[in-house]
């Protein structure tokens, strides 16, 4: 029998599901060991902190992750940073295989003046801010202002919107940080203003989104029902829709036509609006967003010299994640250069940082599918190596599966005790002390 280490380095959905096509390989005469290395001392990833509160029905993923982890043959390995505790040459020097699965964390850039002034801030902070990361615990954020600015057309500015305008007793039995929640409670914010540049046939929001904004109880939605009937007329002009864009012009429509409640809390979304600049206050906070008016012409997005602003002290860019970057390796278009997923030799990409920022948590199942049978193709003779506890010293903390159960019923229980789903734990120290328990 042919024994291959692999060694997945991201333990988010892409690692989760690329370990599970793995184990699913019935191939005579070969057989995995999978070692799933994570910086953080939690898995799960995005699942775990990006995944917005109120939308508990997709972190039920979580339980296929686990399932996975119980297998005979696989090890967690948390709180272990590659190019930091060990370096990607050591890491793929001891595997057969290196599978990079390390998502896409870093916010784009706006590229405008006045991104830099205080209370700008990206996505890649604010969202996990809210979902208890340790690395975003201490962010500041200022939320005395009564309109927010979030620029974006995807599922992430849906995502922001949303918390910041719901009512935040709704958010009391999730699993929201506890010092997020603390923080909504007090805030001024009542209207959150969703900006973006292109047309809403160009919004890569997706339906469960949309229909999450419709189901609102205490928040009214507005968007201009005028962009949406030009957009449709773009579409059928063009010839060029299909059933998936159908559906979101239709729940957009739904939502501009739905009766408003005249509660206190709004959101709007602002199709065709580019931002130009982000003025300040002159003691260096965020104050007010110019706006050039765009048009749609042969599909695209041409920006006109009509400007308008908006008064705003907070203002949140989601306009797309770029992966982290290995000095040993090539980067373009927001992901690790690959082809197929085959960096080079014995390493391999997949999830985001194959692909780029793009597809919803279970794109990454038929993904890792893909990059384990191009692996199993390319497979030679295994090698003789240790594995990671040759690389790691011995008074490294190393978080396994059974230090990962252990914070995880902490946290169960936690959270039961005052009817949440969990409470999170979301300081470094906390829990690689409690994963690390005797």
């Amino acid at each position: 029998m042919k024994v291959y280490r692999i060694a997945i380095v991201g333990a988010g959905p892409a690692g989760f599901f690329t370990a599970q096509a793995l184990q699913n390989s019935e191939i005579e005469g070969i057989s995995f060991k999978i070692d799933m290395v994570e910086r953080l001392p939690t898995p799960w990833g995005l699942v775990r902190s990006g995944v917005a509160p109120d939308h508990p029905k997709i972190k039920t993923v979580s339980k296929v992750f686990e399932k996975i982890a119980k297998k005979e043959g696989f090890r967690l390995f948390a709180n272990v940073e590659i190019g930091k505790d060990i370096s990607l040459k050591d890491l793929r020097e001891a595997y057969d295989v290196v599978v990079l699965a390390i998502g896409s964390t870093l916010g784009k850039k706006l590229s405008i003046k006045g991104e830099d002034l205080i209370n700008c801030i990206s996505a890649a902070n604010l969202v996990p801010w809210y979902n208890a990361h340790p690395d975003y615990s201490d962010l500041k954020i200022d939320l005395n202002t009564e309109t927010a600015v979030v620029i974006g057309l995807g599922n992430v500015a849906l995502d922001i919107a949303r918390i910041l305008a719901t009512d935040p007793a709704e958010l009391d039995k999730t699993d929201i940080s506890e010092h997020a929640l603390t923080a909504l409670k007090t805030s001024k914010i009542r209207k959150v203003i969703i900006c973006g540049r292109r047309g809403p046939e160009h919004a890569t929001f997706t339906l469960p989104e949309l229909r999450g904004l419709y189901d609102l109880k205490h928040t009214d939605v507005y968007i201009d029902i005028n962009q949406l009937n030009e957009a449709q007329t773009r579409i059928y002009q063009s010839g060029d829709i299909d059933r998936e864009l159908k559906n979101n012009l239709d729940a957009l429509f739904s939502i501009a036509r739905k009766a408003k409640k005249g509660a206190d809390r709004a959101i709007e979304i602002k199709f065709l609006s580019n931002p130009v600049q982000i003025n300040g206050d002159g003691n260096g906070n965020v104050e007010e967003v110019v706006f050039a008016m765009t048009q749609i012409k042969n599909r695209k997005v041409i920006v006109s010299d009509n400007e308008f602003s908006i008064k705003s002290g907070l203002v949140i860019s989601a306009i797309g994640y770029e992966t982290i970057i290995f000095p040993e390796l090539k980067v373009e278009n927001g992901r690790i250069k690959n082809i197929a997923g085959h960096v080079e030799y014995n390493i391999y990409v997949t999830g985001w940082a194959k692909r780029g920022p793009i597809g919803v948590i279970g794109t990454n199942k038929s993904d890792a599918a893909d990059v384990v049978e191009l692996i199993i193709n390319n497979l030679s003779e295994p090698k003789e190596c240790q594995g990671i506890e040759e690389l790691l010293g011995p008074s490294h903390k190393i978080i396994d599966q059974i230090g990962w159960e252990k914070i995880n019923a902490s946290e169960l229980i936690s959270g039961e005790l005052v009817g949440k789903p969990r409470k999170k734990i979301d300081n470094w120290e906390e829990l690689i002390s409690t994963g690390t328990s005797t």
